[in-house]
């Protein structure tokens, strides 16, 4: 499996000959300026775990360019979809969405959901994180935006993901106190893979707090590089 991550809660994710994105916040980046156009190269799917403008991001340019399907909140779907120009494949928390190649389950995040428009903020519904497993491969689990919650450990247990890209800049998701606490009492990650922090100057800049959180575990945490694809 390779990851690659470009700032913020942006990752794509490859298996065999399989590419997806999740959260594609490319244009309006600030720590990104290399456009969405490589990133997004071979990708079958958009996974979006929430509606705010810096998770959408470029999902409907690049579906519709790259022929992807979205892979959203039944809300947030039936808006993108509304006008037909984008093919998009709706669930909700607890549910299973078979990909071809993979599955998607979505499970709960602590966080709220709504996409700016002429008339205001328009609700988008509940948002989620992914449970995204290979066939024959084993599970990572992206939380998307979230706060700690207990029944995280029901998301281990039912699913043991060997993967976790965790939200640790404090403020609008988990700081690096709550992010750790999450990973070592509920997870029994092989790796964990920090993200949404250093994007603005009001969420955390660095991981240091987090590994230094993380303590003895700290060696099971990769920092990516933007933009530089990991094998895990």
């Amino acid at each position: 499996m390779k990851l690659t991550w470009y700032g913020h809660a942006a990752f794509r994710l490859e298996f065999g000959e399989t590419a997806i994105l999740i959260d594609p916040f490319f244009t309006g980046n600030p720590t990104w300026d290399g456009g969405w156009e490589a990133p997004s190269e071979g990708v079958s799917h958009v996974l979006l775990t929430h509606g705010h403008d810096d998770h959408v991001g470029d999902a409907v340019n690049i579906a519709k360019t790259r022929g992807a399907e979205i892979v959203g909140p039944f809300e947030l779907c039936q808006y993108l979809g509304a006008d037909g120009s984008v093919t998009v494949n709706p669930g909700n928390h607890g549910g299973t969405i078979d990909c071809g190649t993979f599955s998607v389950t979505f499970v709960n995040a602590l966080h709220s959901s709504a996409i700016s428009t002429t008339a205001g903020l328009h609700y988008m519904g509940t948002p989620v994180g992914y449970v995204v497993t290979p066939h024959g491969g084993k599970p990572g689990y992206h939380m998307g935006d979230t706060g700690i919650f207990g029944d995280m450990a029901l998301v281990n247990e039912l699913y043991a993901p060997a993967v976790g890209v965790v939200p640790i800049g404090d403020r609008f998701t988990m700081g690096a106190r709550e992010a750790a606490l999450a990973c070592k009492r509920f997870f029994a990650f092989d790796t964990v893979v920090p993200c949404h922090y250093g994007t603005f100057p009001i969420i955390d800049q660095t991981p240091d707090k987090f590994l230094a959180e993380m303590g003895d575990s700290s060696d099971r945490v990769r920092v990516a590089e933007r933009g530089v694809p990991m094998e895990l």
